[in-house]
């Protein structure tokens, strides 16, 4: 399973012409953006006309995500992906065709309401571009897949602005026209690569398309906010488009005040960020083990809190010095600032990534691109809020009809250290209303930290999607952490109730959603709602991992499994896969010491472990015995 890794999937006809459009989407969009920009000096219009331009755009392109994300999400439903990809990115041509024309004419009105009809675009595709990656792509794809995803998202944009930037600088009094071919030629070619994109049928053919896009849309907010885990996972993802809004905002000014230099070095500050994000992004991966691991994202969020306010302790006051290079402000020994603006990025890539694959894991097939859809709305509302609040929060004073409202007139590092606390204060907000994301957090770090994990057939033999029961070897505490970080897919435990009861644990077990059970002469009623429980999650399409021993091996081998297996599968005959922990029997956890030795360092930090997973067997056929059998070849000799 570890061999492989997520840069495969450019290798593959599934992934990579979706990848390369979506790429050309996004770099298009911002060389067009850039070069309205450059237009603008290139006419040498007024700076109050420039700013005028300048505030106005950014308006137009996010006003179609408010009026018709409904409408795209339902289309997104309805329509074969393959098609609307094609369809998206044919409409791209005729936009960027009038925007030629704008250009060639230097006619700005035409220019802006071409800039809307990119918006237009964009709020189309937006659906489709995460909603087709769970149709192409392995549940444990999805981290991988969705890294790639961002970073070229992020690598395009950084480097769209600065084509958009250049072109009027290299093609000088042929500006206009450089601009124009550039625009138009880069939007044939994504509809051209959009043709090799595989065909992917529509999530819900039969859906009836409501034209009014008002209802539509609050009807999107609402399926996003149906799940809890999903609810939170889109906070949290427009919470970052709000930090990187406010945080990117600034970066202009920031360069020239407080970092003495001009727009190379703004666009320098750019560049960390961007590249982090990238960097951020493609380690998900790694750092997760190919597994959709939530509990990367109290990671980011404690990274972008912590460098983010070093920030504003970096460079507090205004610049002694003005208009220096890139090459004069790395050699003057700003590697905090360099550091914290390239980390600020990373973490938030961690940040990003698994909060997008848990959305896509979690929400169902035929409603997904709708949820997306309102994710998009919702990331809109928080992107022009975070303009806002970045204008008003720098200013002394408002008056609104004769009134003057104080404001807090912050410096731009205390802006960046006011961001820090609000990060801090939603990620709190966050976790508590979904535990589960902390909680996987410190899973994850303990994983890491004391284990090795060498993960065999999991790829192969848990089903993708669909119900299946996956039993092992008990072989300590630990097993279920172990499992989690191995399996993509969420699991459901069957654990001994009177563990799932300890006071200060419950509220754990309850967030994994655990089920306690209980042995028939213990508390009958306990087993018997435990069994109904199992029923109701294997028929609802989840996994649900028992340990048929009962108990932790006691010796370090595996006890004889006990017949619930077997009654398990008679209410509801699912697919079993087989599964075995090795190295386990070593570690603090396990019975192989007392209590009070538990309490000592762990013999070893790092220790090897493994498991290794089978081919699922019919539940018609499986017995606790050839089940035991199963897992006692597979474990081998290895406690």
């Amino acid at each position: 399973m570890m061999g492989h890794n997520q840069f495969e999937l450019l290798g593959q006809r599934r992934f990579l012409p979706f990848f390369l459009v979506q790429s050309l989407g996004a770099f298009n969009d911002n060389v067009y953006r850039q070069s309205i920009i450059a237009l603008l000096f290139f006419l040498g219009v007024s700076a109050q006309e420039r700013t005028l331009y300048t505030n106005l755009a950014p308006a137009l392109f996010i006003l179609p995500y408010f009026l018709f994300s409904g409408l795209a999400g339902q289309i997104a439903e309805k329509l074969e992906k393959q098609r609307l990809i094609r369809i998206t990115t044919a409409m791209e041509i005729g936009i960027m065709s009038v925007a030629a024309i704008g250009f060639l004419t230097s006619n700005m009105p035409l220019l802006l309401v071409a800039l809307f009809g990119t918006g237009l675009q964009s709020t189309l595709f937006g659906p489709v571009k995460y909603s087709i990656l769970p149709s192409v792509l392995k549940p444990e794809e999805l981290t991988g897949g969705n890294g790639l995803v961002e970073m070229g998202t992020s690598m395009s944009i950084l480097l769209g602005m600065i084509f958009g930037g250049l072109i009027f600088v290299v093609a000088g009094q042929y500006g206009p026209e450089a601009a124009a071919a550039s625009i138009v030629a880069l939007a044939i070619i994504g509809n051209l690569i959009s043709r090799l994109v595989p065909r992917v049928e529509a999530s819900a053919p039969d859906l009836k398309i409501n034209w009014n896009p008002f209802p539509e849309a609050l009807k999107a907010l609402r399926l996003a906010r149906k799940q809890l885990a999903v609810r939170n996972a889109i906070l949290g993802i427009s919470w970052f488009w709000f930090v990187g809004t406010v945080l990117t905002a600034q970066l202009p000014t920031y360069a020239e005040t407080y970092l003495g230099g001009g727009s190379t070095l703004y666009l320098f500050c750019f560049v960390l960020f961007s590249v982090g994000t990238g960097v951020g992004s493609l380690l998900c991966e790694k750092l997760s083990r190919r597994t959709i691991e939530i509990g990367l994202v109290p990671l980011g969020a404690i990274g972008m809190t912590v460098f983010c306010a070093d920030l504003f302790f970096a460079r507090p006051d205004l610049a002694t010095a003005s208009g220096l290079t890139v090459r004069e402000f790395v050699a003057a020994g700003n590697w905090r600032i360099i550091a914290d603006l390239t980390l600020i990025g990373l973490f938030a890539g961690l940040f990003i990534v698994p909060l997008f694959a848990l959305v896509q894991s979690r929400t169902p097939r035929e409603e997904l691109s709708r949820v997306i859809a309102g994710l998009n709305i919702q990331n809109a509302g928080f992107i022009v809020l975070a303009a806002m609040l970045g204008v008003l929060l720098q200013r002394e004073s408002l008056a609104i009809g004769g009134i003057v409202l104080p404001l807090p007139g912050l410096t731009i590092p205390e802006l960046f250290l006011a961001l820090a606390i609000a990060n801090a204060g939603v990620s709190i907000l966050i976790f508590t209303l979904v535990p589960e994301f902390f909680l996987r957090f410190l899973a994850w770090i303990y994983v890491s930290v004391f284990y090795r994990v060498t993960i065999t057939g999991v790829e192969e033999h848990v089903p993708d999607e669909g119900p299946a029961l996956l039993v092992c070897n008990h072989v300590s505490y630990m097993d279920p952490l172990v499992i989690s970080a191995a399996v993509p897919r969420p699991i459901r435990f069957v654990m001994y109730y009177k563990i799932f009861r300890i006071p200060g644990m419950n509220w754990v077990f309850r967030a994994h959603r655990a089920i306690p059970i209980a042995g028939a002469r213990e508390d009958p009623a306990v087993m018997d709602a435990a069994f109904a429980e199992v029923k109701a999650a294997l028929e609802a399409g989840e996994l649900v991992c028992i340990f048929p021993e009962g108990a932790l091996t006691k010796d370090g081998e595996i006890a004889k499994f006990k017949g619930g297996v077997e009654r398990i599968l008679e209410q509801t005959p699912v697919p079993v896969v087989p599964m075995a922990l090795t190295g386990l029997w070593d570690s603090m956890w396990s019975r192989r010491d007392s209590r009070l030795g538990r309490l000592r360092v762990p013999r070893r930090l790092r220790a090897a472990v493994g498991l290794v997973a089978d081919a699922p067997v019919p539940g018609e056929s499986a017995s606790a015995a050839s089940l035991e059998a199963r897992v006692r070849q597979l474990r081998g000799d290895r406690p």
